[in-house]
């Protein structure tokens, strides 16, 4: 088979710089909708690597009828299975693609939720007990989301994916210990006045090892010390749901209002479970390639100069104690073209319409990370 050098390019990566496989390691190669070439790129970077593969296939529309359906003995069953097969990997390695976003729409609320509810082990041992990675695949349909054709698109994909992700690390040091040491944070901008602490959370730089397009550094707020409100300026879609214009207003840490262009659903989803009115996690995001949202939360959470305030579960490398089936990440830009805005750390303005001020932090700035300035 003859397959595309950058799928090569983009396996290495993935196995190598993102996870690390080593000799005799087992890793799960998790594909949705996926090309088999792809998935053949991965299991011979792993290979060479000396690590294990395994391979799991998806496809929307099987999913779909199944999620349709859905019974909880059904799925009970199911989540001790994929628990078992979780427990027995080092790593996990998922590219999800899909020709149509919006697969998932019309599946009842309830199902979805026991599903999340019966799969969370599964998610937690993934994310807290083994070396994972996660990317979406380019479509035909994410070219559309983008406005593009698709072979810009595919370009754009590339170019992100494959960044050098090395040239990250210094910037997202100083911005990790500067959040450790933070106390208070103030957010400005049109249609938000946030206020919060993230005293003694601690912060996370994310620089390529568990996503893909990555670029961030995350800490999370004090449960109960969120006030005020935020609006969003990047639509999103969220199991399976288009939403745009989010607008949120916080009480003692907690949803008090939500309305958007889908307000119904968006309370359905914020009433999942008692943590889902509550954030779980707050990031700036500073990936230079990515610009603009295109409705894909991986994408969509890296952009230059913006942050994310996301009601739901909290990491357990920065918690505030929060739990909930819900993690959604939810995107505010605050370049001069979305409206600019203001991030302040104890007083002091840190970013000021998406750009790093403090010289410590200019290497996380858009010129530096393309490389045109030092």
């Amino acid at each position: 088979m003859i397959i595309d050098p950058r799928f090569h390019e983009l396996a290495d990566g993935l196995t190598g710089f993102s996870t690390e496989l080593k000799k005799g390691e087992r890793v799960l190669i998790d594909a949705f909708d996926v090309p088999d070439a792809m998935v053949i790129a991965l299991v011979r970077a792993a290979r060479r690597r000396g690590a294990h593969p395994y391979v799991q296939l998806h496809r929307a529309r099987i999913t779909r009828e199944l999620t349709m359906g859905a019974e909880e003995a059904q799925f009970e069953s199911h989540a001790k299975v994929e628990e078992m097969r979780m427990q027995k990997m080092d790593a996990y390695i998922a590219l999800r693609g899909s020709d149509n976003i919006f697969e998932a729409s019309d599946v009842p609320a309830d199902r979805v939720q026991m599903i999340s509810r019966l799969m969370k082990p599964v998610l937690n041992y993934r994310v807290n007990k083994t070396k994972w990675v996660v990317l979406r695949w380019p479509t035909a349909a994410m070219a559309q989301q983008a406005a593009m054709s698709t072979e810009a698109f595919e370009d754009f994909y590339f170019r992100v994916c494959t960044l050098d992700y090395k040239r990250m690390r210094a910037g997202m040091k100083v911005l990790a210990d500067l959040m450790k040491k933070t106390d208070r944070v103030h957010i400005k901008g049109p249609g938000t006045d946030l206020r919060f602490s993230i005293k003694d959370i601690g912060a996370v730089p994310c620089g390529g090892l568990r996503n893909i397009p990555d670029g961030e550094v995350f800490s999370c707020p004090i449960k109960t010390s969120v006030e005020g409100h935020v609006q969003y300026n990047a639509p999103t879609v969220y199991l399976g749901s288009s939403f745009d214009n989010i607008r949120l207003a916080f009480k003692k840490g907690k949803v008090v209002e939500a309305t958007s262009s889908n307000t119904k659903r968006l309370n359905e989803i914020l009433d999942s479970d008692p943590g889902a009115r509550y954030i779980g996690e707050f990031a700036l995001g500073f990936n230079p390639h990515i610009l603009d949202p295109m409705r894909d939360i991986l994408f969509d959470e890296k952009i230059a100069g913006s942050f994310h305030f996301t009601p739901g579960q909290a990491y357990g490398e920065a918690d505030n104690g929060n739990k909930s089936q819900v993690h959604w990440d939810m995107v505010c830009i605050q370049r001069p073209e979305y409206g600019g805005g203001e991030i302040w750390f104890d007083d002091k303005l840190i970013r000021k319409d998406g750009v790093f001020l403090p010289k410590s932090l200019h290497k996380l700035n858009r010129e530096y990370l393309l490389g045109k300035s030092k």
